[in-house]
């Protein structure tokens, strides 16, 4: 039952900055001059979103893919077919190895790379260069693919998921640090209604240490993060065309929903995902579709003189307010998730579905934030979604938010009460205890029992250290 339209629930339009897009931060270190960050990325939501740096001494120019869902800053350190460019480090007199090798792994691909130190500039971002953390790639596998025009990636999530351990201070930490910034980003995805894997020349924008006005309309509304590792949020419910799917609302946080730039499509756990399939599908005015459309295996396409979105509903993402009593809704519409595919025949215009399904996660990817203007609000363990100028498709917005409505139809708590999400490792944590437990005894017993000989170590001894580490990244 929605509330009175003023009755609060969160809602918070932030102070306009100064005239010219400059905005008084609120730690140290003088202005910082949002406008000057509006359009410093390229991209499209098939192959995601990059920045362009400029690496070492001399300064070397390579463009970063920007990701909200890992924490490593990782660049091609050495050439590579799929890459135009790379970071040469003895061309750097100020690059420092650290001489720790590091590995990611995400569903689709992986890289090693060696840890090392060197200073960057963003022309279009913070004034000044800084001593950053990153880490060389020379060894990847289905990373960089054919056509990209990115050669590393910007994780900009908290500590908890950097490689090879968490006390590898993060890209946007060490920024906040030296830049002395406030602990906030903000980030603006244009590729509303274009083709995917394009021409990659969509614009976007990476807010670093505020909110640039001009990039959002209308109220921003905040959710919290439930756990600082992903950009971990609750969500309460999905409706496709404004009806409920009727899921208990823990299926839809199983066993986590993230935001996530890295990711392309809105994914859905396996429940949800069939539900919002079944549900388009008998709210669409198309007759028929084949399955491999919806497991995305297929193409659907269409006369070029057609526009097909209007046969399909909006879908509605429902998230708990900072009022944990009240809620709001983020919508986007058939323009955004029924996406046009580049280059598909001379008559006809072909599309993709822009969702999946997920094994371990809820993530709303590019499908869903090219529809706002998102706020990673780090300070205050929150992130905001307004929103987005740039989400329009012949003139007409593709996105809205609405609130705030009551949260008595859902549960008090979507989210697990057990607070740490990889329940692989709660397992082995019992397991190891159990065996601990098992090896004290033993050594007790051998202690009161007389040696009797010594055993000479072999090479089949050696533990290798890797097989006990947990070195996979979900994507």
């Amino acid at each position: 039952v929605p509330l009175r339209p003023g009755s609060g629930g969160g809602r918070q339009r932030d102070a306009p900055a100064e005239p010219g897009g400059l905005a008084l931060a609120s730690e140290p270190g003088g202005s910082i001059n949002f406008l000057a960050m509006v359009d410093n990325l390229q991209g499209d939501s098939g192959r995601g979103y990059y920045l362009e740096m400029l690496l070492g001494t001399p300064p070397q120019a390579l463009n970063i893919l920007v990701d909200t869902g890992s924490s490593n800053f990782a660049v091609a350190g050495v050439p590579d077919p799929d890459v135009t460019s790379y970071f040469n480090t003895e061309l750097s007199s100020t690059y420092k190895s650290q001489g720790i090798d590091v590995t990611v792994k995400y569903s689709q691909g992986s890289w090693t790379g060696v840890l090392g130190t060197d200073v960057i500039t963003i022309p279009k971002g913070i004034d000044g260069s800084y001593t950053i953390n990153i880490a060389t790639i020379f060894e990847s596998e289905n990373f960089f693919l054919p056509g990209v025009q990115w050669h590393g990636i910007l994780g900009l999530a908290y500590g908890t998921l950097a490689k090879p351990s968490s006390s590898v201070e993060t890209f946007f930490d060490s920024l906040v640090r030296q830049a002395k910034i406030p602990n906030i980003f903000s980030l603006q995805m244009c590729g509303a209604g274009l083709p995917v894997s394009g021409s990659g020349t969509n614009g976007g924008s990476l807010v670093l240490g505020g909110i640039e006005p001009s990039l959002y309309r209308g109220d921003i509304w905040y959710t919290p993060i439930k756990e600082e590792w992903y950009y971990q949020v609750e969500i309460l419910k999905l409706e496709v065309g404004g009806q409920n799917l009727e899921l208990d609302c823990r299926e839809y946080n199983a066993d986590k929903a993230i935001v996530d730039s890295g990711t392309t499509l809105l994914r859905l756990p396996q429940k949800v995902f069939s539900a919002v399939v079944q549900a388009i599908a008998r709210k669409s005015l198309v007759q028929e579709f084949s399955s491999g459309f919806w497991t995305g295996t297929q193409l659907a396409c269409w006369d070029k003189t057609e526009r097909p979105w209007s046969l399909f509903p909006k879908l509605s993402i429902y998230m708990r307010d900072e009022n944990s009593s009240r809620s709001f809704r983020i919508s986007i519409l058939p323009q955004l998730y029924i996406q046009p595919i580049l280059g598909i025949g001379e008559n006809l215009q072909c599309y993709r579905f822009g969702i999946s399904s997920s094994a371990n996660a809820l993530v709303i990817g590019a499908t869903v934030m090219e529809g706002f203007y998102v706020i990673f609000d780090r300070a205050q363990r929150r992130v905001g979604f307004a929103v987005s100028p740039c989400a329009e498709v012949d003139g007409s917005p593709v996105s809205e938010i609405e609130g705030p409505f009551t949260t008595e139809d859902v549960a008090s708590n979507c989210v697990s009460v057990i607070s740490f999400h990889e329940p692989v490792l709660w397992i082995a944590s019992y397991a190891l205890m159990s065996l601990c437990g098992i090896i004290l005894l033993a050594l007790i017993i051998l202690l009161l029992i007389p040696p009797r000989c010594q055993h000479r170590y072999t090479d089949n001894d050696v533990v290798n250290d890797e097989s006990s580490l947990v070195r996979h990244r979900w994507k």
